[in-house]
């Protein structure tokens, strides 16, 4: 089910691609307990789909393999079973369920499949408006953020810490920052 969102300036009917160039896939998660580790996703794609009605479908995809923390012992492990096992599970997906309004932002529903468990989420979404362009047709601007935990996607690796706590955190938040292009 989706939601009318005819209540968003300039977006128009059609299909607005995500612009991979553009737009950042990130993530956070606590590390030793003391600190957070930052990292990115490089391969992904994604689309808004509008209706002429107004009401709008999200879909996107993540290839996990792609994870950079900036440290590659660290992205090889976690691109392990231990983690995404992303031989076995190479792609995360999201596909909208409905979009809502929220005070004077909105919230994306939606089911999000990570190494081959699905569960629902709720992207926190801030529509920034639509651009003219540089030539190439409107472009759109969103940021979204949700927390997961990631045990609730078969991710249940303790790695205890002597003093206690984790060296991995259990919440992960989520950061999109995202401009999409209307598809002539």
């Amino acid at each position: 089910m989706t939601t009318a969102i005819t209540t968003l300036p300039g977006l128009t009917a059609g299909t607005w691609a995500i612009d991979p160039v553009h737009s950042t896939v990130g993530f956070s998660v606590r590390h030793l307990m003391v600190s957070k580790v930052r990292g990115t996703f490089n391969d992904f794609t994604g689309a808004i789909t509008v209706a002429e009605d107004g009401t709008a479908s999200v879909t996107a995809e993540i290839q996990v393999a792609s994870i950079d923390t900036k440290n590659a012992d660290r992205d090889a492990h976690i691109k392990s079973a231990d983690f995404f096992d992303a031989e076995q599970f190479p792609t995360a997906t999201f596909t909208s369920t409905g979009i809502r309004t929220k005070g004077d932002d909105y919230v994306v529903d939606g089911n999000f499949t990570l190494r081959g468990v699905t569960r629902p989420v709720e992207l926190a979404l801030e529509f920034n408006g639509v651009n003219p362009g540089m030539g190439n047709g409107p472009v759109a601007g969103f940021e979204a953020t949700t927390v997961l935990n990631r045990k609730d996607f078969g991710i249940s690796i303790d790695m205890p810490l002597e003093g206690g706590g984790a060296v991995v955190g259990d919440k992960i938040t989520i950061s999109l920052e995202i401009e999409a292009g209307l598809q002539a």
